[in-house]
């Protein structure tokens, strides 16, 4: 059985939670700032409410799974991956590369695993995307067109991720991070830049609501990729054009639709 603990008490630490023990690992300790999410948590899942980073290291945990803001990723990361413990970065799994790079040292140093919660590739509809289309059995790529959205809501500018110094940047490192993985998964490669341009069109805030991308897949063809923080109501496509056949993945379940692939 894997003793697995979580830093970061919000949303997203209680679905890692949830998969942890339904996957059948043990929750040993969690921690967050707020005393009464984590206390929250514990009484969901089970564990000891750490007061600390370095108390929950005590109980020894197998992983850690770190769903802070971004601002604290990096530096929680780094010290879990000293201590010797596997880790699940969240995505973006920091705000700049140099942050990340500190925790890639530490996880060499100590030789443990580090992975970051790209979760989107693990959908059914990408999996068997890439099942399908991995052998090239549809010929060479032509292009990827993709879109991602959330929808509007009143005082949006005030969320922590309109605050550049918490979240390194806006709609790129939220939503467009899963675009740019996603190509990279079902092309079997990576890709370079080959046009961006981030604007702020509706939001008082100093950071991008909108983010256009064009990268140019090593194998070849062409993405074309547009995420949005000004939406009516969530949204998600992603389409994928080979010579002979096109993908196309609709929703993501829950408020973004049923998810849907049609081949």
């Amino acid at each position: 059985m894997i003793d697995a603990a979580i830093v970061g008490c919000g949303l997203i630490g209680d679905k890692r939670a949830a998969s942890l023990q339904r996957h059948g690992a043990r929750i040993v300790a969690v921690h967050d700032v707020d005393t009464g999410r984590a206390a929250a948590m514990a009484d969901r899942w089970g564990g000891a409410v750490a007061p600390s980073l370095d108390a929950l290291l005590e109980a020894r945990p197998d992983l850690v799974v770190v769903a802070t803001d971004h601002a604290s990723l990096c530096d929680v990361g780094a010290t879990v991956a000293a201590a010797g413990c596997h880790l699940l970065l969240e995505k973006p799994g920091g705000r700049t590369a140099a942050e990340l790079r500190q925790v890639q040292h530490a996880a060499e140093r100590s030789g443990v695993t580090v992975r970051v919660g790209y979760n989107h590739r693990f959908h059914p509809s990408f999996l068997r995307m890439r099942e399908l289309g991995a052998a090239e059995r549809f010929g060479p790529l032509l292009h990827v067109r993709a879109r991602y959205g959330h929808g509007g809501r009143i005082g949006y500018e005030r969320e922590w991720r309109a605050d550049r110094a918490r979240s390194g940047g806006g709609e790129l490192i939220d939503q467009a991070v899963h675009l740019i993985d996603l190509t990279r998964f079902v092309t079997g490669d990576d890709v370079s830049l080959a046009f961006a341009e981030l604007r702020t069109d509706f939001w008082a805030m100093d950071v991008e609501d909108n983010a256009f991308l064009a990268l140019r897949p090593r194998r070849g063809g062409f993405a074309w990729l547009h995420a949005s923080w000004t939406e009516w109501k969530n949204l998600f496509s992603f389409e994928v054009a080979w010579q002979t056949a096109k993908f196309e993945v609709i929703g993501l379940g829950g408020s973004y639709g049923v998810e849907r692939l049609t081949f």
